[in-house]
């Protein structure tokens, strides 16, 4: 009985050892399934044209839409960045689109196009700091603004307890956290 046992254990040790190797040694291959680069060549195109970073970007599209196209969410936000229709039209009459329709924030190409161009509006508006883009993507940059000005939260990634709104908190939480992923999964290829 004793012996039977002593196999037993033998072989789960062994099993847990090849377990382990398979993990280190393929470990970029399986975690790309939880952070895949869906529309990577519109991703990369964009965010360069506009200077963003492409990481930040799918960091973005997964907490936003999980890679869908179609998404929605009960507010009216619209595809892979769910972008406000309110929004797309602004961005749209910024760059001298006259003939845009909401519709078009389904299309990849459009909706990456846009959030990246409002992402870089976002960069300029905020120097660049990072939690302060994100947090402004979420709850709008003329309440991200006021909390700066009014001294509420300043950016700091040590500090997201003093967002006032908890919903921005948790968003800017995951998205960072997404963030950290992609640049630690694909910064370095």
């Amino acid at each position: 009985m004793e012996s039977n046992l002593k196999k037993r254990f033998s072989v789960f040790m062994w099993l847990s050892i090849l377990f382990f190797l398979f993990v280190i040694l393929t470990f970029p291959q399986w975690i790309t399934f939880f952070y895949p680069q869906p529309h990577r060549d519109l991703v990369f195109s964009a965010a360069y044209e506009y200077g963003i970073d492409p990481y930040l970007v799918f960091a973005i599209i997964r907490a936003e839409s999980k890679y869908q196209s179609e998404a929605r969410s009960p507010a009216g936000a619209r595809g892979l960045m769910q972008i406000m229709p309110e929004t797309a039209c602004w961005i749209a009459e910024q760059q001298g689109i006259s003939d845009f329709n909401p519709d078009e924030l389904n299309n990849p190409e459009t909706n990456i196009r846009f959030g990246c161009w409002y992402l870089a509006s976002l960069k300029q508006e905020f120097a660049g700091c990072v939690p302060l883009m994100i947090a402004a993507y979420n709850a709008g940059r003329g309440k991200v603004n006021e909390w700066v000005v009014n001294k509420k939260w300043d950016g700091d990634l040590q500090e997201l307890e003093k967002i006032p709104f908890a919903e921005t908190r948790r968003y800017v939480r995951n998205v960072i956290k997404n963030y950290k992923a992609y640049r630690a999964i694909y910064a370095g290829s």
